[in-house]
């Protein structure tokens, strides 16, 4: 039986097929991942045995030579425009969560460059969480390529490849009339960049929503800041600094609405008793926090993602045709921003 580690020589798979007794055949088909796809049957003992010997020798494919013999790289590329969000954070956790049992390595990629690396590097299938622009045409371009792509965004069609669409409009506005049943004095944390007449829709869900309960907007309940962490903070510490400062803070993405709740308790406020706080995306962070956040989103965004990236990065969905997946948004209760009755409104 073969030994890597003392002689020093790289394992192979024939060492691997030698020690478990078994054909090569049969460890390339266990160790490629595609286990239950329809392709020769292997039982589970045997599987069993191939990886103990696999993981014994220390063995390791080789995904140079893998890719040119099959195709595939066992790679996905997540495109994620700012990586200590939340949002991309839960992305990243059921990515990897469902890529371990296939056998596929997520790389993140941070700078949202995704049009410059995609024209030097391959990937089974590559998620993108914001298009921006001329964007569009190089998605096409792409996909025309081969490249397998999955995209998050509100207005694209499936023009070759799979769209993620979750409206937030409609979610938003059930954010701020939920703050409404029990406050009038409601901030609005966004983006400097998503704000004003021809800001985004997260932030018209806001005004229209005060115009329908007929309560004027206060340019100073507005906290602009600069798209980071450090930037809500700050404008949240502005925010409930103010001698009539807000009973509630509507943010318009949960790491926000994170920062908000950070801001909040180091001036001595009780979160969901002084200051109500919601957000928006339904991370995963926002509800295993301590108060936990309320906030809108979709039921099962993240897992559902992954597991449409992951399906199209194995070559499972290669007969599917691409398609718009469209989630609807609910709205989730929880610590930071109760129930609360119009006779008990925080003015």
């Amino acid at each position: 039986m073969a030994k890597a580690s003392s002689t020093g020589v790289r394992p192979t798979i024939r060492m691997v097929a030698e020690l478990a007794g078994v054909s090569t055949a049969t460890v390339s088909y266990v160790l490629s991942g595609r286990r239950g796809d329809g392709g020769p049957g292997v039982s589970d003992p045997t599987a069993e045995k191939v990886k103990a010997a696999a993981e014994r020798l220390g063995y390791r494919p080789n995904q140079a030579a893998r890719a040119i013999r099959t195709g595939r790289t066992n790679t996905v590329i997540l495109s994620l425009t700012m990586l200590s969000d939340p949002w991309s954070l839960s992305v990243i956790e059921a990515v990897q969560k469902a890529a371990v049992p296939l056998g596929i390595t997520p790389m993140i990629l941070g700078d949202a460059d995704w049009v410059k690396v995609l024209g030097t590097h391959n990937a089974d299938a590559v998620f993108v969480d914001a298009v921006r622009g001329n964007q569009r045409d190089d998605l096409r371009k792409l996909a025309a390529r081969g490249t397998t792509l999955v995209v998050f965004d509100e207005v694209l069609d499936a023009e070759g490849f799979d769209v993620i669409r979750s409206i937030a409009g409609p979610g938003c506005r059930m954010a701020v009339e939920h703050l409404l049943h029990g406050h009038r004095r409601i901030a609005c944390l966004t983006p400097a960049t998503a704000s004003g007449t021809s800001g985004g829709s997260r932030y018209r869900a806001y005004s229209d929503a005060l115009a329908s309960a007929g309560i004027p907007e206060r340019q100073d309940y507005v906290g602009l800041f600069d798209g980071t962490t450090a930037g809500a903070y700050a404008a949240s510490t502005r925010l409930l600094s103010m001698p009539d400062r807000p009973t509630a803070i509507y943010a318009t993405t949960d790491y926000a609405a994170v920062s908000a709740i950070n801001a909040a308790q180091r001036l001595g406020l009780g979160v969901g008793v002084d200051v109500d706080i919601i957000g928006v995306g339904n991370t995963v962070e926002g509800e295993r926090m301590s108060p936990s956040l309320s906030t809108v989103g979709p039921v099962d965004f993240f897992d559902k993602l992954a597991r449409r990236l992951l399906k199209r990065a194995a070559g499972h969905g290669d007969h599917d045709e691409p398609a718009v997946l469209d989630f609807p948004w609910h709205l989730f209760v929880r610590e930071s921003a109760p129930h609360r009755s119009t006779a008990t409104r925080l003015y």
